[in-house]
């Protein structure tokens, strides 16, 4: 009987050729799809874990191996064949499906190695022997690798004279769940006998880790009225043992509800998933009803599948019952009343309602609408976002004249729609009552403003306009009397009970108090109420251009060489400040001093230009040419004035002028092409 990972098989006459052994194999994990390989073709291992030919056998070999191979247990038996003419031993590489170099007929039998992580000592223990399949011969085992001569150094031993490997402490898993060293064999010299082959150390799993939560809080919502099943949230947890084991496998379960009203169990989790489900009915699911709206749940996470022995990790579930919008708006009262004066703008009454949503939501808000009752939109609805009350405001000022009482109908509504089963109703809709009251209102003027048309320089006194205010508090029996609030100029008066508008002072166009020939005063209109009151109005005069103003011309200066004659001296221009037809075009020629036309000559360019001419030369003087310019205004006016013209001596283009108060000028351009510049710019004005 060859028994667990060594023994002896001692056949007889009777056993061979049909010999029969059997061993044991334990994985502590229940055996389950286990395969075992025989070193030896002719042999297999049945269901009852014996040994047995395939086939008639009239020799064998002297030692076989059988190795038993898991998903938890990795392991090699050797079975000695005594009795029985045998073969050339098979390789280690038969039965681990590696082939070895060959070394001198010899190789190093290299068990693969379970241990378990958490291992109480006493230490070093015992875990695993290699063996050295040539023959015997002084020879010292070597083992080199991570937990051998790397870090962690020292961990495993080798017994360089047996080939026996210990651990040398507790080893965990988490930290590295296998090893993978070099062994060998040498001679004393040093000289390698055998190896080097890989040897690996496999460490088996404890149940030495909780179930820890990605989060200790987790947070949730549900809408009310949600179908039950509904999925709310997904608690996850990790374990960092083996996950192939079950010391990693987690089951999920709620152990605590906060509140546990209305009922202990309104939620379910899927005990593998971890997904949180609604278990309570639709529609006890009512955020309004419910005696809180926020539930915590107290999440247990179990390894071993949730078996009594598993660890646990704790974390908490808060879930929100959300809000929808499952009620309307109601006012509170069907009739809200408002007083306001007329005339004024503002806040007149703040219309309360209630509303059992959620506050500060969608579904709560409130929208104010005018539904009848003011055909002129003079007023206006908005939503106060602290109290959601409606703020009801007048807009346009109302006349207590026209009306003295005005009857609103008001509609709330929410920001989201209602729900599909729920409506608004008659709470939904309420009546504002707005009474009028009458203030003294002032005069109002009209037309304003009130333009009129008139010729400047009228006689004084003469009549301008006649103002129209009018009182607004028609059922008042008020008188209104007039008065001049602005007169820039100081032109005009009101008579203070008519309202008629005569002149002051004469008015005159061409004032600096006239803008684009328009005039325009402010006047005020007060009524004998209690208080008083007043309005004003503008009156705008247009004034018309009467030929009140001479012309002149410019420039006013000139000069010329004493060596000239014949020649161009200026370009005059005539000005009026009247407007056309009493200003161009103008007759520009000279004055009645006698013998001027032998030495001056004055002819005409365009309608507003006339040229300056010398005839002869003149000596070095300032002349004063008398000229008469007359405009086209019915009558014309005429104007005697004077042109200065400078005969100076001129040289290196320089001119020197006898005046104190000339001075040198370079002659820059020709005086011709100066004299075409200045008419083509006359012409064009």
């Amino acid at each position: 009987t060859c028994v667990q990972s060594y023994g002896k098989c001692f056949p007889n006459k009777q056993q061979h050729p049909h010999m029969q052994t059997s061993f044991e194999f334990d994985d502590c994990a229940g055996n389950e799809d286990v395969t075992f390989g025989v070193s030896d073709p002719g042999f297999h291992v049945d269901g009852d874990l014996n040994l047995v030919p395939l086939r008639d056998l009239l020799h064998s070999e002297p030692v076989l191996f059988i190795r038993g191979l898991s998903a938890h247990a990795d392991d090699l038996a050797q079975v000695d064949i005594i009795g029985t003419p045998g073969r050339s031993a098979a390789t280690l590489g038969d039965i681990v499906g590696q082939k070895l170099p060959y070394r001198s007929k010899r190789s190093l039998l290299v068990p693969n190695i379970s241990i378990s992580e958490n291992e109480r000592g006493p230490f070093p223990k015992f875990i695993g022997q290699l063996i050295s399949m040539g023959q015997p011969r002084e020879q010292i085992f070597r083992m080199t690798g991570p937990g051998a001569d790397q870090d962690p150094k020292g961990l495993f031993t080798i017994d360089m004279n047996s080939g026996t490997v210990s651990v040398s402490r507790s080893v965990d898993r988490e930290a590295s769940d296998s090893y993978q060293l070099e062994v060998s064999t040498t001679d004393y010299s040093g000289n390698l006998i055998e190896g080097p082959q890989v040897f690996r150390i496999k460490v088996i799993d404890q149940n030495d880790n909780r179930p820890i939560f990605k989060e200790p809080r987790y947070t949730g919502e549900v809408l009310e009225g949600s179908p039950t099943g509904t999925t709310v949230m997904t608690m996850t947890a990790f374990d960092a043992d083996d996950p192939n084991t079950d010391n990693a496998v987690l089951r999920y379960n709620i152990v605590k509800q906060s509140p546990d009203k209305p009922s202990p169990n309104m939620f379910y989790i899927d005990a593998e998933r971890g997904d949180i489900v609604t278990v309570i009915a639709p529609t006890l699911l009512d955020r309004e009803t419910l005696p809180t709206t926020t539930y915590e749940l107290e999440i247990v996470a179990k390894d071993m599948a949730g078996s009594e022995v598993g660890l646990t990790g704790t974390a908490t579930a808060t879930i929100t019952i959300t809000d929808k919008n499952d009620h309307a708006p109601e006012f509170t009262h069907p009739l809200f009343e408002a007083h306001v004066y007329e005339g004024s703008t503002g806040v007149v009454v703040n219309l309360t309602v209630d509303d059992r949503d959620d506050p500060a939501t969608a579904a709560w808000r409130a929208m104010y609408s005018i539904i009848s009752g003011d055909p002129i939109q003079s007023f206006e609805i908005q939503t106060n976002p602290d109290n959601n009350e409606g703020m009801l405001s007048v807009v346009k000022p109302l006349n207590y004249e026209a009306s003295e009482f005005l009857s609103l109908l008001i509609r709330v509504e929410n920001e989201d729609p209602l729900v599909p089963d729920v409506g608004y109703g008659p709470s939904s809709t309420a009546t504002v009552h707005v009474r009028v009251e009458d203030i003294n209102e002032g005069p109002v003027f009209f037309p304003d403003p009130l333009i009129v048309t008139r010729m400047e320089n009228i006689p004084v006194g003469s009549f301008v306009a006649s103002l129209n205010a009018t009182d607004p508090d028609i059922l008042e029996k008020q008188s209104i009397r007039y008065a001049v609030l602005q007169d820039p100029a100081g032109w005009l008066s009101v008579n203070p009970v008519r309202g008629t508008v005569n002149t002051s002072a004469s008015l005159d166009r061409e004032s600096p108090y006239v803008y684009d020939n328009k005039y325009t005063a402010v006047f005020i209109a007060t009524d004998n109420g209690t208080p008083p009151a007043t309005g004003t109005g503008t009156l705008i005069i247009h004034l018309e251009d009467y030929n009140d103003n001479a012309p002149y011309v410019l420039p006013s200066v000139a000069r010329v060489c004493e060596d000239a004659y014949d020649v161009t001296v200026a370009v005059v221009g005539g000005w009026d400040k009247d407007l056309p037809p009493n200003a161009a075009p103008f007759k520009i020629e000279l004055g009645k001093q006698p013998d001027l036309d032998k030495t001056w000559k004055v002819t005409r360019v365009n309608s507003t230009h006339s040229q300056i001419m010398l005839l002869r030369s003149l000596k070095k003087d300032n002349y004063q040419l008398p000229l008469l310019i007359t405009d086209s205004g019915v009558p014309p006016l005429s104007n005697n004035t004077e042109v200065k013209v400078q005969v100076c001596i001129c040289n290196k283009n320089r001119m020197h002028c006898s005046s104190a108060h000339s001075h040198h000028a370079r002659f820059l351009v020709p005086l011709a092409t100066l004299l075409l510049t200045l008419l083509c710019k006359y012409h064009r004005n």
